[in-house]
């Protein structure tokens, strides 16, 4: 009885940040065909369980269907998914395509494959929602990932970017929405035990002990060790920007004169993007 009410109060707290995602980003709107894309992982399972939960109760109308991405990864489990989602009750399709293959052929032994594997992946996902009438692709990223995301172009790219709740593609085709945005991994385990989910472990890329994100990860799982609650405030400052106190000129017009707005050149800021008489200072 004690684990039933632990649950009941783990899937309100869950209902309740995903809503207020949704709210927050404008994802879900009335007559919205959403496709939500299933890997076989935790956190695409709770993605669908918390949305089909609801669906029941929004205050608008809207559609579900889960997709998966067969990629024909060998030992490939190809029954569960359908099986799970044919007790479930929801629409469902399975997209058949060997990426395995490609990804195996294409990348060096040794060498992260998670790139080639992820733009294939969402290449034939973008796919089925140009040809199906989708509205909103839905993936299953939470507010670890999106942390994990910031450090990695931070280290790895120079750029301060990390994954926003709600993206436009880079098309303009399709719009990505990230429910969980808001929901912490260690949630998402626990919900996904409880659940008793039939999790598919990924052996393409999942499995490789040599990527980027496993370093930041065990590094936030380290300042979180030390510090509990960094990983929740590193995340709120992705929501509290202030441009003015960092260095982009195109989103902050610095001069003398003061600030601009982005994407304006204010008196004088044509000399700072190149022709400032300073800048041939060290050469003298």
């Amino acid at each position: 009885m004690n684990v039933s009410n632990n649950f009941k109060r783990l899937q309100a707290r869950l209902r309740g940040l995903v809503g207020k995602a949704i709210e927050d980003f404008g994802m879900i709107e009335g007559g919205d065909r959403v496709m939500v894309c299933l890997s076989g992982g935790k956190d695409s399972y709770t993605l669908l369980d918390i949305l089909m939960s609801l669906q029941r109760s929004a205050p608008v109308q809207f559609e579900l269907i889960a997709v998966n991405l067969d990629q024909k990864q060998p030992g490939f489990p190809a029954h569960v998914l359908p099986d799970y989602l044919t007790d479930l009750g929801v629409p469902f399709h399975i997209i058949d395509q060997d990426t395995y293959s490609v990804v195996k052929r294409v990348i060096p032994e040794g060498k992260t494959m998670c790139g080639l594997c992820s733009r294939m992946r969402r290449g034939a996902l973008y796919r089925y929602a140009a040809e199906n009438g989708i509205t909103k692709v839905a993936l299953g990223h939470h507010r670890d990932d999106i942390v994990e995301t910031l450090f990695l172009n931070m280290f790895f790219g120079g750029k301060l970017k990390a994954m926003p709740p709600r993206l436009h593609s880079e098309d303009g085709r399709h719009i990505v929405i990230r429910p969980l945005a808001y929901v912490a991994e260690a949630d998402i385990e626990r919900y996904a035990r409880a659940r008793q989910f039939p999790l598919i472990p990924c052996s393409l890329c999942g499995s490789q002990d040599n990527m980027q994100r496993m370093e930041i990860k065990k590094m936030l799982h380290e300042w979180e060790r030390r510090h509990p609650g960094r990983i929740e405030t590193i995340f709120s400052s992705i929501c509290n920007v202030v441009p003015s106190h960092l260095a982009d000129r195109s989103l902050f017009g610095f001069s003398s004169a003061g600030s601009v707005p982005a994407g304006e050149v204010s008196p004088g800021e044509g000399r700072l993007r190149g022709e400032s008489a300073f800048a041939g200072q060290g050469r003298r």
